[in-house]
C-alpha cells in the first residue's frame, strides 16, 4: 500500500496483526514509510525515537485529526468511536499540506 502527497510517496504498512499494532514505529529511526492502524482512536509514542507526523480517519479516510511533529512520550486520542476511525503516523513533518477534510487514497500496489 502507498500513499502519494504531493510529490512524495510513502509506502504504508498495515498494522493488521498483534505485534504490528503492539510495536508499531517504535525504537525505528530514519522513518520514511507510514503506518496505518484500523480500528483504532488513541496511539502514544512511548519509547519512539522520532517524532511522527499522526492522522486521525474516519471510515471514508476523511480526515478528522491531525498532529504535526508529534514528540516522543505523548499519548493522543482522536475520538470516541474506535470502531469508525483509523490512524495513519507518518515521518515527521510529512503531512503539511494535508487538510482537515481531506480525503486520502491510499493505493494497493
Amino acid at each position: 500500500m502507498y500513499l502519494k502527497i504531493n510529490k512524495n510517496s510513502y509506502d504504508i504498512v498495515l498494522a493488521n496483526n498483534f505485534y504490528k499494532r503492539l510495536t508499531g514505529l517504535i525504537g525505528k529511526t530514519n522513518i520514511d514509510y507510514g503506518m496505518l492502524f484500523p480500528k483504532c482512536n488513541s496511539i502514544h509514542t512511548y519509547f519512539m525515537k522520532e517524532n511522527i507526523d499522526v492522522i486521525g480517519l474516519d471510515e471514508n479516510n476523511e480526515v478528522i485529526y491531525k498532529y504535526e511533529n508529534l514528540p516522543k512520550n505523548k499519548v493522543i486520542k482522536i475520538n470516541n468511536e474506535r470502531k469508525k476511525t483509523n490512524i495513519l503516523e507518518l515521518p515527521a513533518n510529512s503531512s503539511k499540506k494535508i487538510k482537515i477534510g481531506t480525503i486520502l487514497i491510499i493505493e494497493e500496489d
